[in-house]
């Protein structure tokens, strides 16, 4: 059986601002070419599904033409629920969805309840265990105490906590099995060994969000979501990362899915292919002239750019200006050269003794690097005059 292992779509996030559905469904409905190709039989989808519990109706849509992309291969869908998701929505229907070939696998009581899948060896067990909020997961799997497996506590909180009462069922429902049931485990956590970036909601309770690796010990292979990059924590336990980059952070991802065969006797082999970018990022730095001026920059002028500016003064319409060389600039920085505009400020000291214009000039200064001009604070002194006016009124 080959299984395609893909997580974190976040369909209907933005990016700076940005609108971002039409790459999202440009990437992801491109998958359906690579399942075709490589002739998948399961894509996984490991949580964040969407980018907000609530998604828009564009982003239902997006989301429903890109999977309906994937089920018309002929492979089977079995996706889980992350931390952004709402599960109850993203789970609506699943009993009718499931005749379809989509499996949805949200519910917390029902994560010891595989997806049975057949090839020529025999069955996969797909568990889908949803994003395991730590407090009300742990009051949901009390609930259901009678499943295979399950401790009559939970004693410590965290997320280690739940996340193995989950496992230990899951390890003895495949124990009730029979002999050579192969087993794909789809989770949305932080494992120890992963390394975030800057574009992950943290999902820290009392200061701790990772869990050990094993405690998913007992398995063929742990379709991991929830970071971003693509990672091998061990050859079984891997994230696939999300389909494009939503930080700058990410700029040097490469981003992938992975191919994952099971033979016989478990995992036989796991192989990466690499997604389209539909735009770069980039980030460049220096002083305002320079960078619309100097040719090295022409290369990522269709980029996504990231621009941090060293002028000594704070430029004016910085962005605009950016915008007319990178019309795809989304982030601005202003970070003077070393020495330049970091004084600390000490408020008893800045407004001893100083006037309301002399204060709101002094504002201007420290924002910007440099004074204001006599323009400017003809302005200030105008909308100075008018709030005093205003407040003698009443």
């Amino acid at each position: 059986m080959r299984v395609l292992h893909t997580s974190d779509w976040h369909v209907g996030r933005t990016f700076h601002g940005r609108d971002l559905l039409g790459d999202q469904e440009a990437v992801l409905g491109g998958l359906a070419e690579l399942v075709t190709e490589e002739q998948v039989d399961v894509v996984v989808v490991a949580g964040d599904l969407y980018d907000r519990a609530v998604p828009s109706g564009e982003a239902v849509q997006t989301c429903v033409r890109v999977l309906s992309r994937l089920r018309e291969t002929g492979a089977q869908l079995v996706i889980t629920s992350g931390n952004h998701d709402s599960a109850p929505r993203v789970g609506a229907f699943a009993e009718f969805a499931a005749a379809g070939g989509l499996h949805l696998r949200t519910r917390i009581d029902r994560l010891h309840e595989p997806v049975l899948i057949d090839d020529e060896h025999g069955p996969v067990a797909f568990y889908g265990i949803p994003y395991l909020e730590p407090d009300p997961a742990k009051h949901a799997l009390k609930a259901s105490a009678d499943a295979p497996g399950a401790s009559a506590e939970i004693e410590s909180r965290g997320h280690t906590a739940v996340l193995t009462e989950a496992m230990n069922r899951i390890r003895a429902d495949l124990g009730d099995r029979p002999q050579g049931t192969r087993s794909v485990v789809l989770a949305h956590a932080f494992v120890t060994g992963g390394e975030g970036s800057e574009s992950e909601r943290t999902i820290a309770v009392g200061g701790v969000e990772q869990v050990p690796g094993s405690v998913f010990d007992g398995v063929d292979y742990v379709a991991l979501g929830h970071l971003h990059g693509p990672q091998t924590l061990a050859e079984h336990v891997r994230y696939s990362g999300s389909p494009l980059a939503y930080s700058f952070s990410e700029a040097r991802h490469h981003k992938s899915v992975w191919l994952v065969d099971l033979g016989a006797d478990g995992l036989t082999e796991v192989r990466r292919r690499e997604l389209p970018v539909p735009r770069r990022l980039a980030t460049i730095e220096g002083e305002l002239d320079d960078l619309l001026a100097d040719p090295e920059h022409a290369e990522v002028e269709d980029c996504y750019v990231s621009a941090t500016l060293t002028d000594e003064v704070r430029p004016l319409e910085a962005m605009r200006r950016l915008q007319e060389r990178f019309p795809h600039a989304v982030h601005l920085e202003w970070r003077p050269a070393a020495g330049k505009a970091t004084a600390p400020l000490r408020y008893a000291e800045i407004v001893r003794g100083r006037d309301d214009n002399s204060l709101a000039a002094r504002f201007v200064e420290d924002c910007r690097g440099a004074e204001p001009n006599s323009s400017e604070r003809a302005l200030l002194d105008q909308a100075l005059h008018a709030v005093t006016n205003a407040e003698g009124a009443e």
